[in-house]
C-alpha cells in the first residue's frame, strides 16, 4: 500500500515511546471503491492530512488520559497554521519547526484592522496593518536580529558528547494569509539557531510557551525531537516496524500495534538501565558497532513494583 506511517510518540528525556501510529493514505486513495476494498480499508476512513491525523491521535492520547505536555513536531506539521491553532484550541502548548518563508510581524508590532473611514463607501478594508511596518519573513527577521542577541547554548550530553549552536528569541505575531484578510496569530516565540560556522540561520522554531520562558528551556524543546526520530529507528531496527510486507490495512496496524508494545515494554528499560552505547548513538565517523559484539551479557532486573 503506497503512503507513510503517521506515528505519535510521548515521552522526556529520560525515556519516550511511540504511543499511535495510523497510515496515511494518498488523497485518490479514500474516493477509489477498489483500491478500498482489495486493502481493506474501512468505510469510515477518510482523507485527513497529515497534521489532522496527528490532531485526532492526540485528542485520543488526551481521552485516554495522558497527561498534556508541550507538543513537538517538525516543519511537516509546523508549517500548518491551522495545525498550530488546533493545538491552542485543545489547550496545549507547542514548539514546532516552521521554514523561513512564512511571514510574520515583527517584535513591537501590534498589527489590527484598520477602522472604518467616515464618509467613504465601499468594503471597508480587512487586511490588518501595524503602524511603521509590515510582515517580514522569517528569515529576512532573522538576518535583521542583533548579533549580540545570539547566546550559545548546550542542549544535550551523552555518548555524543555536548552539542551547542548559538540561539535567539524573539516575541513575534503569525501573519499567514494577511493578504487575504487573515488575523494575525496569537504572540509567540520565534527560536532562531544560527550556528557560528554558517553565513545564514539555519533552523527556525515557533513556540507557544510563555513569554518569561528561558531561552535555554526553548532550545532543550527544540532539541528534544531527537527521542521521535530514535524512536522510530529502534522500532524498524529492534523490533520489526520495517518488516511488514502484507496489503491489508488491518494487517499494517496489527503489526504496528505489536511494535509498539514491544518498543514501550523496553522503553522504560532503556530509561532505567542505560545500555552501552549503540550506533544510534555513535559520534560521527564512528565506525558503527553492535553492543553485543563489545559488552559482556548484562541481564536486566525486574521493573519495580
Amino acid at each position: 500500500m503506497p503512503g507513510g506511517r503517521q506515528p505519535a510518540s510521548g515521552g522526556r528525556e529520560k525515556g519516550s515511546g511511540c504511543i499511535a501510529m495510523r497510515l496515511y493514505l494518498p488523497e485518490e486513495w479514500p474516493h477509489s471503491r477498489k483500491r478500498r476494498s482489495v486493502a481493506g480499508v474501512p468505510k469510515e476512513v477518510r482523507f485527513l492530512r497529515k497534521w489532522e491525523i496527528a490532531l485526532e491521535q492526540l485528542d485520543d492520547s488526551l481521552a485516554w488520559g495522558v497527561r498534556q505536555h508541550v507538543t513537538l513536531a517538525d516543519a511537516g506539521y509546523g508549517d500548518a497554521r491551522e495545525f498550530r491553532d488546533g493545538l491552542r484550541a485543545r489547550g496545549l502548548h507547542y514548539q514546532v519547526g516552521v521554514q523561513g518563508t512564512h511571514k510574520v510581524w515583527p517584535p513591537g508590532a501590534r498589527p489590527a484592522q484598520p477602522p472604518k473611514e467616515k464618509g467613504k463607501n465601499g468594503r471597508p478594508r480587512t487586511r490588518c496593518e501595524a503602524q511603521g511596518v509590515k510582515p517580514w519573513s522569517i528569515e529576512e527577521l532573522a538576518l535583521q536580529v542583533p548579533q549580540e542577541d545570539f547566546h550559545t547554548v548546550t542542549w544535550r550530553e551523552g555518548s555524543r558528547g555536548e552539542q551547542s549552536s548559538r540561539f535567539a528569541a524573539v516575541r513575534v505575531h503569525s501573519a499567514e494569509r494577511h493578504v487575504h484578510g487573515a488575523a494575525p496569530g496569537q504572540e509567540e516565540w520565534l527560536l532562531i539557531e544560527w550556528p557560528k560556522a554558517q553565513k545564514a540561520p539555519t533552523k527556525y522554531y515557533l513556540s507557544s510557551l510563555p513569554g518569561d520562558t528561558p531561552l535555554k528551556q526553548l532550545v532543550r524543546l527544540a532539541k528534544l525531537r531527537w527521542r521521535v526520530e530514535r524512536n522510530y529507528q529502534e522500532m524498524e531496527a529492534e523490533v520489526g516496524l520495517d518488516h511488514f510486507e502484507g496489503r491489508s490495512w488491518r494487517g499494517f496496524h496489527h503489526h504496528a500495534t505489536l511494535c509498539m508494545m514491544a518498543h514501550g515494554f523496553l522503553a522504560p528499560r532503556r530509561a532505567l538501565f542505560s545500555p552501552e552505547a549503540d550506533t544510534l548513538d555513535a559520534a560521527p565517523g564512528a565506525p558503527p558497532s553492535s553492543a553485543f559484539d563489545t559488552a559482556p551479557y548484562r541481564p536486566l532486573s525486574s521493573l519495580p513494583a
